[in-house]
């Protein structure tokens, strides 16, 4: 490929409008949270989303094994959560401790109140797709919103992160 046409596909790429989420589910005892961005819903009947997670995180096995997850899109004003829940790896045990947490229908998931948007979703998918990300799909079990703006980002370049 060129680099002309890798640098025009990069734009368009960056174009692409992006919500800033945090992704969460548990496990027993075991949760997790990480910050992502490629999360689109992908059917109205039955409501459905999916979200793109990066090959190796630990929060794979936890959406696997439990079935479930949830999404919390973040507030505009909200830094808090993009800094605790930026780098997966450096968290203690309990990352969700001092965030007030929203009490779900599916029971057992994190979901921290103060997000402006928040999706509860039960597996439907899990798809390799044998690039850096895979696919969760999960079929919307239940959700909510608060007012304010959700954080949304654009990207100069759809290569870069």
């Amino acid at each position: 490929m060129s680099d002309e046409l890798t640098r025009s596909i990069g734009e368009a790429l960056g174009a692409i409008p992006m919500g800033v989420f945090l992704l969460a589910a548990q496990h027993e005892d075991r949760k997790q949270g990480m910050i992502c961005s490629w999360v689109q819903q992908t059917c109205f009947e039955p409501p459905m989303v999916c979200v793109a997670v990066a090959k190796g995180r630990p929060i794979m096995p936890l959406i696997s094994e439990s079935r479930k997850f949830s999404l919390c899109q973040l507030d505009a004003e909200d830094k808090v959560i993009q800094r605790k829940f930026r780098h997966p790896a450096e968290l203690e045990d309990d990352a969700f401790l001092g965030f007030e947490l929203v009490p779900g229908t599916l029971g057992n998931l994190p979901i921290i109140k103060q997000c402006h948007a928040w999706l509860e979703c039960e597996l439907a998918c899990h798809m390799d797709v044998e690039g850096d990300h895979d696919l969760f799909v999960g079929h919307v079990r239940g959700g909510g919103r608060h007012p304010g703006t959700p954080l949304i980002r654009l990207r100069d370049n759809g290569f870069d992160y």
